[in-house]
C-alpha cells in the first residue's frame, strides 16, 4: 500500500509541476469562465428569468455555481490532455512498461487533475459575495468538497478520453461533444423545472445534475429552503459521488487494455 502511494504520488507531483510551469493553461482555466460568468450574467441579469428559478434570485446568482463547474471542466480538459502529449513524446511508453499497476497510474493522473482543476474552483468562492451570496465557514468547506468530487469525475472521463485518443485535435473535439453538453444539462443554465418535459428526463439521467445540485445546496448550506425543486442534498452527494467512482473504474479499465504504443 505504501508502494502504491509513492508511485501515485509521485505521478500527482509530476502533473501539478508541469502544469504549474505552463501559465496560459493556469490563466486560461480560471480567466474564461470568469469572463464568461460576468459577461453573461451582467447581460441577462435584469432581462432574463428562466422558469423555475428559485423567488428572489436573479440570473446573475443562478449562474455562480455553472460556472464553477466550468472552471473545473476547462481545467480537467487542460490537465488530462498531458496524457495525450505524454504519449507523443514516449513517456507514457515507460510509464506502461513499469512494475506498475494500470489503476495506479489513473488514481495519479487523477488525483493531479484533480487538484489542479480544484484549486481555481475554490478560489472563485472569492466571488460569492459578488454573486450575492454570503458564504459561512461550513458553506465554504462542503462546497469545496463538493467541488473535490466533481474535479475528480470530470478529470477521470478526460483520462478514459485521452487514453484511447492519439491527437490532442482529436482529444479537444471529443471532449468538448461529451463534457459541454452535459454541463449545459446539468442545470447550470436554466432549473430542470423550467426545462420542456423531453429536456428534464434527459437532465435527471445526467449524472453531473447531481453534482450541480449538491453544490448549489452547500453554498447555501443551513437556507436551502431558498433553492426549491432540487433533490435532497443527501441523494445529490451520494449520485455524484458514485458517478465520480463509475468514471475512474471506467478510465482504470481504459488504461488496462492499453497497449505500450
Amino acid at each position: 500500500m505504501r508502494e502504491i502511494a509513492m508511485q501515485a504520488g509521485t505521478l500527482w507531483l509530476r502533473e501539478i509541476t508541469r502544469f504549474m510551469r505552463q501559465r496560459s493553461r493556469v490563466i486560461g482555466s480560471f480567466l474564461q469562465p470568469l469572463v464568461f460568468w460576468l459577461l453573461l450574467g451582467a447581460g441577462l441579469r435584469a432581462s432574463f428569468r428562466p422558469a423555475g428559478m428559485p423567488a428572489g434570485m436573479d440570473y446573475f446568482q443562478y449562474l455562480y455555481p455553472g460556472f464553477i463547474v466550468l472552471v473545473l471542466l476547462f481545467t480537467a480538459i487542460f490537465a488530462t490532455i498531458s496524457t495525450v502529449e505524454d504519449r507523443r513524446e514516449g513517456f507514457l511508453q515507460g510509464v506502461l512498461v513499469a512494475p506498475i499497476s494500470r489503476a495506479t497510474i489513473v488514481i495519479g493522473q487523477a488525483l493531479g487533475g484533480a487538484t489542479l482543476a480544484w484549486v481555481p474552483s475554490v478560489i472563485f468562492l472569492v466571488l460569492a459575495p459578488f454573486a450575492g451570496i454570503h458564504l459561512t465557514l461550513g458553506a465554504a468547506l462542503a462546497a469545496a468538497a463538493m467541488m473535490a468530487v466533481i474535479a475528480f469525475a470530470l478529470t477521470c472521463i478526460g483520462l478514459a478520453i485521452a487514453w484511447k485518443i492519439e491527437s490532442t485535435q482529436g482529444f479537444h473535439a471529443i471532449m468538448n461533444l461529451i463534457l459541454v453538453p452535459i454541463w449545459l444539462l446539468s442545470g447550470a443554465f436554466w432549473p430542470i423545472a423550467g426545462a420542456p418535459a423531453a429536456l428534464q428526463w434527459i437532465m435527471r439521467l445526467n449524472p453531473l445534475t447531481y453534482g450541480m445540485a449538491a453544490l448549489r445546496q452547500t453554498l447555501y448550506l443551513g437556507a436551502t429552503e431558498a433553492l426549491g425543486g432540487l433533490p435532497s442534498l443527501a441523494f445529490a452527494i451520494t449520485i455524484a459521488i458514485a458517478f465520480a467512482l463509475a468514471t475512474f473504474a471506467l478510465a482504470a479499465r481504459t488504461a488496462r487494455r492499453a497497449t505500450a504504443f
